[in-house]
């Protein structure tokens, strides 16, 4: 080993850079296995020789939250052979983590329709990876404390305080947060019973056992968890209505087109929309329980269970003394992950981030960048890999999965929604739009794909081959349509 990479291996540095944030560098792999834990040279340990009180055996790297993207952090600390009595987990959770996506989808299923529960979706089994229960992690020898959320920083010191009073030591933070539901206010009804926010396990349970006794149900959002939610309302029977401002559904993403598709097929399943509306306030009945979404138009709408999913804001906690992103939200980082904050790192939902393709900062709530920003901060904060994290934007959605469903929806985008579109297919089975923008395709999204296809789809996306739009507009099919953008692919 060269001095210099000696130097590196024996302690941590920091390089400042022109963006402010720093440039930590990480003690090698290689000489953390030399050391046991009771000598770690980071953060050390309750075991063996050091004898500070603090309620964690496990302080070399400490990972606050509990869901997706920690799940793959530990794995990736477990492929890189740094978790065993080194790692530890503190979430707010009574569960290990697990794949989040479900809690709106196949979790919400009838009894009778065969409903997702854990242990089955724990991580990483989303990402095609091990199942990753509670005994996993025991085995692994990584340290879980669970039910206890973190509620104070003292990032001089590297400690942590949690609700329950424990001082946890850490000498690598990494952040994995994630986000909390928005809510509606107490005072316009936003805690009767029967209203229902969706993040957690224990969200989701709470919202099965309204809708076994529930008649009819109103969903105020029209995005992500909307579509979701109604469509599991549905395979209950219920009286099923969705309210939300914008004039079509999930208007973030799709065209006015594609919208009206998507809701004649809610319709056709019995969902009513209310298209344009604000909501004045929740009324209760007689028995303190919600009974009406009463809008600004002074109109009401029955209602014994309401879902609220009109999104969500970083859970930034005791950390919002680092550097934030003000426009965006959430915790500043560059393309490592790293903060400006030496050893505290910060991924998934609540990081802010340099999006490499689009050279513009985001803020990503999605599975697939929780999941990859994990891997990408922990490989860069064990090895010496110092490449930028180069994320491809990536959505989808599947509803009406449930047995009996006339027709199940899987749709994926990948790319950027800019520019002019190119719609191709009657929805009968099959549908796709592609974004053009200056010639170039710059984002397509495909419903019930085949796997090929899909696989297609993020080739196109990052390569954003010049396309011809009348051309594409022409096609007969979505097949055709799809072989004239990968033609472009060579062109």
């Amino acid at each position: 080993m060269s001095p210099v990479r000696r130097v590196m291996a024996l302690a941590s540095t920091t390089l400042p850079t022109k963006s402010g944030l720093s440039l930590w560098c990480p003690s090698s792999p290689s000489l953390a296995r030399r050391f046991p834990a009771r000598f770690s040279p980071i953060g050390g340990s309750s075991r063996g020789l050091v004898t500070a009180s603090f309620a964690n055996e496990n302080r070399e790297f400490v990972i606050v939250g509990g869901g997706n993207a920690a799940g793959y952090a530990a794995r990736t600390f477990v492929e890189n052979g740094m978790a065993d009595g080194r790692l530890c987990i503190v979430t707010k959770e009574a569960y290990a983590p697990y794949e989040r996506p479900a809690l709106t989808k196949a979790y919400l299923f009838p009894p009778e329709k065969k409903p997702a529960r854990l242990p089955g979706f724990h991580t990483c089994v989303g990402g095609g990876g091990e199942r990753q229960t509670p005994d996993w992690y025991k085995e692994k020898g990584i340290e879980v404390i669970y039910e206890d959320p973190v509620t104070g920083a003292d990032f001089g010191k590297q400690t942590l305080t949690t609700d329950t009073g424990k001082q946890l030591k850490y000498g690598s933070l990494i952040i994995a947060t994630g986000c909390t539901a928005s809510r509606f206010p107490d005072k316009i009804g936003g805690n009767l019973p029967g209203v229902h926010y969706i993040r957690e396990v224990a969200d989701a349970d709470s919202l099965i056992s309204s809708l076994g006794k529930a008649k009819k149900v109103v969903i105020v959002g029209g995005g992500y968890i909307g579509m979701e939610v109604a469509a599991a309302a549905v395979a209950w029977n219920l009286d099923t209505t969705i309210v939300f401002p914008e004039d079509q559904l999930l208007q973030r993403l799709f065209t006015p087109s594609l919208a009206q598709k998507y809701e004649e097929l809610y319709r056709q399943n019995g969902v009513k929309f209310v298209k344009g509306a604000s909501i004045n306030n929740l009324e209760a009945g007689s028995d303190g329980r919600v009974s009406a979404v009463k809008l600004a138009d002074g109109s009401t709408i029955e209602a014994d269970t309401v879902v609220i999913g009109i999104g969500a804001k970083p859970s930034i906690g005791p950390f919002e003394t680092l550097s934030m992103n003000k426009s965006i939200g959430g915790i500043q980082v560059d393309g490592l992950f790293r903060t400006s904050t030496p050893g505290i790192f910060a991924i998934g939902d609540v990081a802010a981030f340099p999006l490499k393709i689009y050279d513009r900062m985001t803020r990503v709530e999605h599975v697939d960048h929780a999941r990859r920003s994990a891997q990408h901060c922990v490989k860069s904060l064990l090895t010496a890999h110092t490449d930028m994290y180069d994320y491809l934007p990536y959505f989808y959605s599947r509803v009406f999965e449930y047995e009996g469903s006339a027709r199940k929806v899987w749709w994926q985008f990948f790319g950027d929604n800019v520019g002019e579109t190119v719609e191709v297919g009657n929805f009968d089975p099959k549908i796709a739009t592609f974004w053009i923008e200056s010639g170039r395709l710059k984002g397509v999204l495909v419903e019930s794909g085949s796997p090929e296809e899909f696989q297609l789809l993020p080739k196109l996306a990052r390569s954003q081959p010049i396309v011809d739009k009348a051309k594409l507009a022409s096609a007969s099919s979505v097949e055709e349509a799809l072989e004239i953008a990968q033609a472009a692919l060579q062109s």
